[in-house]
């Protein structure tokens, strides 16, 4: 089985506080449970990424990156008052990223967030976005200056997609993720995105899928590799992740 980085899970341990729940509370979904499910798959390491109701404290997905194994990093969630000693000792302590969500309101200002993830770029963080990415939009300049950008779930709408196509022929990566909460064509978002960015796309299984309208289902692996040909799917299987989180 061809090895695989998953570039975007989550991780809700079943005795974590979720300050950010905002009447949503997911179901525990722990370490030993994503092992199984990973295992079956061929998942060698990954990125477990902040969700909207986790807030801003890092520690438990640390905690779990760290109990999942040395290829294994985490996005933290980005906060507005965040300082820059703040952003620099996440960095110290492995922290890759700040995920940004537009999609859940914890953002509003696509220009504020290019902002903020200056900042954050400076102390060695890279901007992760969930946004409908029609709403960057404003920003797109901005952002395509961004040392490092990454889209989340392929920019989440068909109406986005020209935003990401622009991001992405500037060097954004995009997370081929989240299949069952998008709205679009993934097969054809996935062709135009690897048209204009063949290293541009990585795979995550979006794991547990909480709140999506079709959970990930290994044939989502099935259906990148037969979009994107042998090549360019190892290469969002595994390769430009790697690469990107240095794992």
């Amino acid at each position: 089985m061809p090895p695989i980085i998953d570039a975007h899970f989550h991780i809700f341990a079943p005795d974590e506080a979720m300050p950010g729940h905002a009447g949503f509370v997911p179901p525990p979904f722990g370490v030993e449970e994503y092992r199984a499910r990973a295992r079956a798959l061929g998942i060698l390491g990954g990125v477990n990424v902040a969700g909207s109701v986790q807030g801003g404290d890092p520690r438990p997905l640390l905690e779990a990156a760290a109990a999942l194994g040395p290829g294994f990093t985490v996005v933290a969630q980005a906060d507005a008052a965040q300082e820059e000693e703040a952003m620099r000792a996440l960095a110290a302590a492995g922290v890759r990223g700040l995920r940004y969500s537009l999609w859940r309101g914890q953002w509003s200002d696509a220009q504020a967030v290019a902002a903020h993830a200056v900042r954050a770029a400076a102390c060695g963080l890279h901007a992760q976005v969930y946004a409908d990415a029609a709403a960057l939009a404003p920003a797109v300049d901005a952002l395509a200056r961004l040392p490092a950008l990454v889209i989340d779930h392929l920019g989440m709408t068909e109406a986005g997609l020209p935003v990401v196509l622009d991001l992405a022929r500037a060097g954004t990566k995009v997370k081929a993720s989240g299949f069952g909460r998008v709205a679009l064509n993934v097969p054809r978002a996935l062709e135009r995105i690897a048209a204009v960015a063949p290293a541009a796309l990585m795979f995550g299984t979006d794991l547990p899928s909480v709140r999506a309208a079709r959970p990930f289902a290994p044939t989502d692996i099935d259906l990148l590799r037969s979009v994107l040909g042998e090549t360019l799917a190892r290469a969002a299987l595994h390769d430009t992740a790697r690469a990107f989180y240095r794992l």
